[in-house]
């Protein structure tokens, strides 16, 4: 088996015990993203600009493990007001329009942050 970790560089990875993506075996699973800059603040005002720029991090840990956006197979997008879904879901198609990874969408009570509106995983297959 092989396995590749692909760090995010943040402080939160040693003390939580995570990556930013693991690749096994042609699949990269990348943890859940929320839309944070490299000095830690918040990217985004609204639900759109957020769910662009945790989908901009989403992109670049996977092609650091080797994959693409066209790899993902797979979607999940925490967000903490469902009435957010229009503004999500329209982020998330315009990078996914020709992809269409099965995707779910839940509303959570809360994120880690409270200016968090939306978190995002991905889980991708490389093709040999």
């Amino acid at each position: 088996m092989s396995r590749e970790t692909i760090p995010s560089g943040t402080e939160w990875e040693a003390h939580v015990g995570y990556s930013r993506a693991v690749a096994v075996d042609g699949q990269v699973h990348v943890a859940g993203t929320t839309p944070v800059d490299d000095d830690g603040e918040v990217i985004g005002d609204g639900p759109y600009e957020q769910t662009k720029a945790a989908l901009d991090i989403v992109e670049g840990a996977l092609e650091e493990a080797g994959s693409a956006i066209e790899d993902v197979v797979r979607t999940r997008m925490y967000v903490t007001d469902i009435d957010d879904y229009e503004a999500v879901g329209r982020a998330h198609g315009e990078v996914f329009e020709a992809v269409r990874p099965a995707s779910t969408m839940v509303e959570v009570s809360r994120l880690v942050d409270e200016e968090f509106r939306v978190e995002i995983e991905a889980t991708a297959v490389v093709s040999d």
